[in-house]
C-alpha cells in the first residue's frame, strides 16, 4: 500500500451492482484506476457510463480485486479471482464472512495457506439501499459508515493493509473483526431485525383496509426493512444460519415468556420484557458513535407542498436548534404531513415555541 494510504495499482471490481459501482465511483473520484467486470454486460456499460471505471481488458493485472456479487456466488468468485490474478490482494463485500472463507479452505491446495489464502481478506461495508443495481450507486454511499475488515488467522499483513486502504479511500470507518465475530454481530444487528420485521409485516398482508387506515409511523418504522429483496435475503440468512439460529432460539424463549405473561395477565413479567426493550434501544451507540443523549420530540403539521420541509428546517436553524433525527407521517385524509423533529431534550421546548412563533402548528 502506498504511503499516502492509497493503493499501489489498479483495482478490479467484480460485480457492477449497487455496492460494486459505488466502490468504483468512490475510487475513481480519488484518482484510482478501476476496471469493472460483471456477468451482465449492461451493468458494466451502465457503471462505466456513470464514471465508476472502465471494462476489464484481457491481460489486465490489478493490485486489488473487490468481489461484489450475491452471497451464494462470493466463495466461487473469490476463488476465481485468487487464481486469475496471482499478484493481487482479493477482498469481498458480502454480508457473511465465514462461509466464503470455508469455501476457499475446501477448494484451495493444501499449501495455499502461505500463498493464495494469504492474499484474501474479507470485508463488509455497513451501507446499502433498498434499491439495487448500478443506477442506485453513489460515490458517497460509504462516507462515515462502518466497514468491517475480517482478516483470518493466515491473512498476510500487507493484504490486510491493502483492504484498510480501500476502506479509507471510500471514506468509511474500518472495524476489524474475525470472520466469526463479524457473522455473530451482523446476525444480531441486521439479520435478526430483518426477520422480525418480516414477521410483523407479514401480519399486515391480509389485514382489512379499515385496520390499515390506522397505520402510523410506528408500524412503518418497524416494517420498513422487510421490503428488502427476498431472493437476496434468502441467500444472506442461509449463509449465516448458525449465528441466526442461536439468536432465534433466544427470541423463541422470550416469545414464550411474553405469551405466558399476556395470556396470564402477568403485568410484572410483561413489564420486565418491555424494560428489556428500552435497555436494548439505549445500548445502540448514539451520534458519532458516542453515548446516547436524551432527546425530545416536537411534532409539526407540514403542508404537502414543495419547499415546506426546507422552510421548516430553515426555521429550526433560525431557532439555533440542531435536529438530531426526523420522522414523517403522512395523513391519508388531508394534504398535510406530521413531521417529528427529534432534538436535544433540553432544547425541545425552545424549538416548539420558536416554530409556533413563526406560524407553524407545533406541539410537544
Amino acid at each position: 500500500m502506498a504511503e499516502d494510504g492509497g493503493l499501489p495499482g489498479p483495482v478490479l471490481v467484480v460485480g457492477a451492482g449497487l455496492l460494486g459501482t459505488s466502490i468504483g465511483l468512490a475510487l475513481t473520484a480519488r484518482g484510482v484506476e478501476v476496471w469493472l467486470s460483471d456477468l451482465n454486460p449492461e451493468h458494466v456499460r451502465t457503471a462505466s457510463g456513470l464514471g465508476a471505471g472502465t471494462p476489464l481488458r484481457d491481460g489486465a493485472s490489478p493490485s486489488l480485486v473487490v468481489v461484489a456479487v450475491p452471497p451464494d456466488a462470493v466463495g466461487a468468485r473469490v476463488h476465481e479471482a485468487l487464481e486469475a490474478h496471482p499478484g493481487a490482494v482479493v477482498t469481498d463485500v458480502g454480508s457473511v464472512k465465514s462461509e466464503p472463507l470455508e469455501h476457499l479452505r475446501r477448494h484451495l491446495p493444501d499449501d495455499a495457506d502461505s500463498g493464495s489464502l494469504a492474499r484474501y481478506v474479507g470485508s463488509h461495508p455497513m451501507a446499502g439501499s433498498e434499491r439495487s443495481g448500478p443506477l442506485a450507486a453513489s460515490a458517497a454511499l460509504f462516507d462515515g459508515r462502518p466497514w468491517a475488515v475480517t482478516p483470518h488467522e493466515r491473512a498476510a499483513e500487507p493484504s490486510v493493509q491493502a483492504v484498510l486502504g480501500l476502506v479509507a479511500l471510500c471514506g468509511a470507518s474500518p472495524v476489524v473483526l474475525s470472520p466469526a465475530e463479524h457473522d455473530q454481530a451482523v446476525a444480531r444487528i441486521s439479520h435478526l431485525p430483518h426477520l422480525m420485521a418480516v414477521l410483523v409485516a407479514g401480519r399486515l398482508a391480509g389485514a382489512s383496509a379499515e385496520h390499515l387506515a390506522l397505520s402510523g409511523q410506528g408500524v412503518r418504522d418497524v416494517t420498513r426493512i422487510a421490503a428488502g429483496d427476498p431472493r437476496l435475503w434468502e441467500q444472506i440468512i442461509g449463509a449465516n444460519a448458525p449465528a441466526v439460529l442461536t439468536l432465534l432460539e433466544e427470541v423463541q424463549d422470550r416469545l414464550a415468556t411474553l405469551h405466558a405473561a399476556v395470556s396470564g395477565s402477568d403485568r410484572a413479567a410483561l413489564g420486565t420484557l418491555l424494560a428489556e426493550g428500552v435497555a436494548g434501544t439505549r445500548a445502540i451507540p448514539g451520534k458519532h458513535g458516542g453515548p446516547v443523549r436524551p432527546t425530545g420530540s416536537v411534532y409539526v403539521a407540514v403542508p404537502d407542498h414543495p419547499g415546506e420541509l426546507a422552510r421548516l428546517f430553515a426555521d429550526a436553524g433560525e431557532a439555533r436548534v440542531n435536529v438530531e433525527d426526523i420522522h414523517i407521517d403522512h395523513d391519508p385524509g388531508r394534504p398535510v404531513g406530521q413531521v417529528e423533529l427529534v432534538v436535544d431534550v433540553e432544547l425541545a421546548d425552545q424549538l416548539c415555541e420558536a416554530l409556533v412563533g413563526r406560524g407553524w402548528t407545533a406541539y410537544r
